[in-house]
């Protein structure tokens, strides 16, 4: 009888540590591998971001020469790959992240994601971005926080894009996929306009619930004129 009760409570012993081990895994280890992936798709960013400021100059000075000028089309998103920096200084004034075009799970173990059906950045209709609330670097923890008025500021290495946050967080169940509509119905948006839209789970550790901000395009600025005030200290 004593070698079952030994043998049962090494057992138990064993299965705690590794429960253990595993939520120290969830939540410190892939924090720390997502923390690495998504700074270094800041950094890919900017280096491609420095390398074309260097190559306008010399596309300007080719159209000039040209009699007749012709102006590119934005280049489209690419799926899986970086093309903007979120800031929301509500989160802090050291929180950004990297936004990736697609929402598939590979993309958002490296940063924010934008629904791929949804405006481009800044443009007419509802650009709409999703990002997990835990794991993964836990980018929205602290969603709840979001209050109206707050900033969200994004770049694209050319232009600032500050938004203002409208509504929110507004909980609503994963199948409410209106709340990314060009103008969302429980928003209190009443006509087409510049928006963004963040979207994130509940609970923290959960998913049977979504929790939505709306906002609207509120001013935008060149780069090379320095930060926007909601970024300003």
């Amino acid at each position: 009888m004593r070698v079952v009760v030994r043998t049962v409570s090494e057992l138990c012993i064993t299965a705690g540590a590794l429960i253990v081990l595993f939520v120290a895994y969830v939540l410190f280890w892939t924090g720390v591998k997502a923390d690495t992936v998504m700074d270094d798709q800041i950094d890919q960013l900017q280096n491609q971001w420095a390398k074309e400021s260097v190559r306008q100059p010399e596309a300007a000075a080719g159209a000039s020469a040209s009699s007749s000028p012709s102006v590119a089309a934005p280049a489209p998103y690419r799926s899986g790959k970086p093309f903007a920096i979120m800031y929301i200084p509500r989160l802090g004034f050291t929180w950004n992240k990297p936004v990736l075009e697609g929402t598939g799970v590979g993309t958002l173990k490296k940063g924010l994601g934008h629904y791929a059906n949804t405006a481009r950045l800044g443009q007419q209709g509802n650009f709409s971005v999703a990002g997990h609330r835990r794991t993964y670097g836990d980018p929205f923890k602290d969603f709840p926080r979001l209050r109206r008025g707050d900033a969200v500021v994004l770049t694209d290495g050319s232009t600032w894009f500050t938004y203002r946050i409208d509504k929110g967080p507004y909980k609503t169940v994963p199948t409410d996929i209106e709340v990314i509509d060009p103008v969302p119905r429980k928003s209190g948006y009443r006509r087409p306009g510049r928006y963004l839209t963040l979207t994130t789970c509940d609970p923290e550790w959960g998913h049977s619930h979504r929790l939505i901000v709306w906002a609207h395009l509120d001013s935008t600025q060149p780069v090379e004129d320095g930060k926007p005030v909601a970024l300003r200290r």
